[in-house]
């Protein structure tokens, strides 16, 4: 048996966090500040948390390597197994030429760019992120704004930017799930118990994040067009941002979860539809009329060709009235394209049912397993829960691939030409699965051998005030990760234990970790390079960080203010 020692390093808790640190150090370092491929420096911050656990946390060597085994399993199921599925059916859908279908019928919803920002960036980007996430938002948003004629590094502060309030439900709510199971493994609160922790903290983060989506359209109408963007379409910005709002936090707290952003930004998007019959702005933006106003001349644009952020290139000159001009679609080609996520909304919706979660939640389908090799004790004694929940039906990327196989039949996709696609997205996204099963990995050995307590006991003596940290935490973690999923995984034991040291409520403080984290998704290397990339200008990333950091930094004093609130009288009775 292995026992956590808060104190562990010179009996000082103070040199025992700081010891602590070393392995997110070493990540921080090699990512943000030598560059160095995700893959390989998680993979290194892994054997540095490791040798940190053994030498210094006094860990067995061998509960030490169970522990990386258990986060990366959990890695890779059940957070990649839905990460690669949501990947497939979108690459169905541009395999079946469906994807261009989906681009045209949002073209012919307005002629004006900053409606276009506000449907394509907003609307669909938040649709991408809840079935992909991990970058295919931005990637895809900014090449569909170049076609219809922005400027390419307004289209990337625009999809950059747009990338903030669904990230935290992205991929089905996956950075949630993962905080859901860590949460729950290091608090005795019953919210946070396994039954009840990914509800509570969809439910506190739904209570969160909407407050930026209400603000979110008018800031991009505003990088669209200035006062004079806002001044004129600040009712489909309104529009856009409160029924987005809305539909996340009744989904989030009384639906489903992981259907949050799905069915937000669906509803957001009919929304504007439904307005623009009945409404235009005074002046209409179009992409001739951009581009005479800023001066620019023709423009080399492109088209996206992967899910993963990749972009095959296209050249076009001249003002882009032509791209902007969509073909005809035959309606029952119309219905197609939007035919998978309707499927996915109905099989969650079916799944959600409370009867039917009872009795998936049952074996043969569900299965609770004691993970081999690990049997520890907190710093007070009490075991700590290792179980490995294989829940093979239930689970949301098992759900998914039922999904696919009914998009397969119709989008008429022949089942060779659907492996062939199952393969490539693995391939496509192997670098993105060895990340974050070593992130995952990671964050266990941190965890399990009583690193991240020792951080969280350290901060929790800067009492209330860790209330306005927690977000910033977050913030860092998906900006050097470019991950809300990673950043919870480093991040979210740490807040619940500051949290309950600090006389906080635990609930509210991981669920800041991720709502905070969103805002650090437009500064993170990562998508800022796939920004980049998508417009032809990789190498100069700093241009756009130097466009987006303002709005990442304005947004980040905005949450904290929120969750110092929310941790008070005033905004209490927010948290569940």
């Amino acid at each position: 048996m292995f026992q956590q020692d808060l104190r562990a390093v010179g009996d000082s808790l103070a040199l025992s966090a700081l010891c602590a640190l070393i392995p997110l150090a070493v990540l921080f370092l090699l990512l943000g500040g030598l560059k160095v491929r995700a893959w390989i420096a998680g993979l290194v911050s892994l054997g540095v948390a490791l040798v940190v656990a053994v030498v210094l946390f006094g860990m067995p060597a061998g509960q030490g390597i169970a522990a990386a085994i258990d986060g990366g399993l959990f890695g890779f199921f059940p957070i990649l197994w839905i990460v690669v599925n949501a990947v497939w059916i979108y690459n169905l859908t541009v395999s079946s030429g469906h994807f261009d279908v989906l681009r045209r019928s949002f073209e012919k919803v307005s002629p004006d760019q900053r409606i276009q920002a506000i449907i394509i960036a907003f609307c669909f980007g938040a649709l991408l992120e809840a079935l992909a996430g991990f970058g295919t938002p931005v990637a895809i948003s900014v090449v569909m704004l170049m076609s219809l004629g922005f400027h390419p590094v307004k289209a990337a502060v625009v999809a950059l930017v747009a990338n903030t309030a669904p990230v935290a439900f992205g991929a089905l709510a996956i950075p949630i799930v993962t905080l859901a199971p860590i949460a729950a493994g290091v608090s005795d609160d019953p919210r946070l118990s396994d039954a009840n922790a990914l509800g509570t903290l969809g439910s506190m983060v739904g209570r969160q994040t909407p407050i930026l989506a209400l603000v979110v359209p008018l800031i991009l109408v505003f990088i669209v067009d200035g006062r004079r963007g806002v001044r004129q379409t600040w009712v489909p910005a309104l529009l856009s941002g409160f029924v987005f709002a809305v539909a996340q936090f009744v989904t989030a707290n009384y639906i489903s979860v992981q259907l949050t952003d799905i069915v937000a930004a669906l509803l957001a998007a009919g929304s504007l539809v439904l307005l623009v019959r009945v409404w235009q702005p005074a002046e209409v933006l179009t992409a001739d009329r951009a581009e005479q106003e800023s001066g620019d001349r023709a423009t080399t644009r492109r088209t996206p060709s992967s899910a993963a952020g990749g972009a095959g290139t296209a050249t076009m000159t001249g003002s882009g009235s032509d791209a902007a001009r969509p073909s005809a679609d035959d309606k029952r080609e119309v219905l197609r394209a939007y035919a998978p996520y309707l499927v996915i909304i109905v099989i969650f919706s079916i799944t959600n049912i409370p009867a039917v979660v009872d009795f998936l939640a049952e074996k043969p389908f569900t299965y609770l397993v004691d993970f081999p090799g690990l049997d520890i004790v907190n710093s007070a004694g009490d075991p700590v829960v290792t179980q490995f929940k294989l829940n093979w039906l239930p689970a949301a990327g098992s759900l998914l691939v039922i999904a696919g196989l009914i998009t397969m039949l119709i989008l008429k996709v022949n089942p060779a030409r659907a492996l062939k696609t199952y393969v490539a997205t693995y391939v496509e996204l192997r670098s993105a699965i060895i990340t974050v099963m070593a992130v995952l990995a990671l964050a266990y050995v941190m965890n399990l051998s009583g690193q991240t307590a020792s951080l969280g006991a350290w901060l929790a003596g800067t009492g209330a005030a860790f209330a306005i940290i927690s977000p910033i935490l977050g913030w860092i973690g998906v900006a050097v990760t470019g991950s809300d999923t990673s950043s919870n995984s480093l991040f979210g034991a740490l807040q619940v234990q500051a949290a309950a040291k600090a006389g906080l409520d635990p609930v509210l403080m991981a669920a800041a970790n991720s709502s905070g984290g969103v805002l650090g998704k437009m500064v993170s290397p990562q998508n800022l390079a796939i920004a980049a990339a998508a417009v032809g200008m990789s190498g100069r990333e700093g241009e756009i960080f130097r466009k987006v950091i303002g709005w990442s930094l304005l947004l980040l004093v905005l949450m904290c203010i929120i969750v110092g609130l929310q941790s008070t009288g005033v905004l209490g009775w927010m948290v569940p």
